[in-house]
């Protein structure tokens, strides 16, 4: 299982306002909260926490099989400046984080695992996000495939309609998209 976040910097300070009240209480928890008011840049840590939960919830989607909506539920703990631990319901997800001045890209897995591939790349701002990404995975891969998504909405690759055994996560926002395949 892998999972991935990308947050859009300049989007989310002008789309998001995550110091309206009662935000930070519907999404973090007291710790996280201490953490985020404590920390030097209180914005980034929010958006790093936040995309540290999304990338463990497609992990998690992946392996039960089920979607809901419990960002509280799932408990960042900072290892150092880029990586952490998401823990929910007795599992871990270990993530690894990039920040730049632009975006924060998460990378969260299960266990200590090679990663096939992965890529970070510029939007084209005129084109569909969704079939943008899946284009630039396609072109990632010599031979044909195919992304199926299923009922609860995670994506798979398939080859002459069998599916592989790979792990795919897709995200995009604002000018940047990335997949990570384990």
């Amino acid at each position: 299982m892998i999972g991935n976040d990308l947050i859009d910097l300049q989007l989310a300070k002008s789309q998001s306002s995550w110091q309206r009240k009662g935000f930070l209480e519907k999404q973090f928890t007291d710790t996280e909260i201490a953490e985020i008011l404590s920390s030097e840049n209180p914005f980034l840590q929010v958006w790093l926490f936040w995309s540290m939960k999304e990338a463990a919830y497609k992990c998690y989607t992946q392996e039960f099989q089920k979607r809901f909506f419990a960002p509280k539920k799932f408990v960042c703990t900072m290892i150092s400046k880029n990586t952490g631990i998401v823990s929910v319901e007795n599992q871990q997800y270990f993530s690894n984080s990039e920040n730049s001045t632009f975006f924060i890209h998460t990378i969260a897995k299960k266990e200590d695992s090679k990663i096939y591939a992965s890529e970070l790349f510029l939007m084209d701002e005129n084109a569909n996000q969704t079939q943008f990404v899946q284009q630039q995975i396609l072109s990632t891969f010599l031979q044909k495939v195919t992304i199926q998504k299923n009922e609860f909405g995670i994506p798979f690759l398939y080859q002459n309609e069998k599916k592989l055994a790979l792990s795919i996560s897709i995200s995009h926002h604002g000018k940047f998209g990335a997949f990570v395949v384990l």
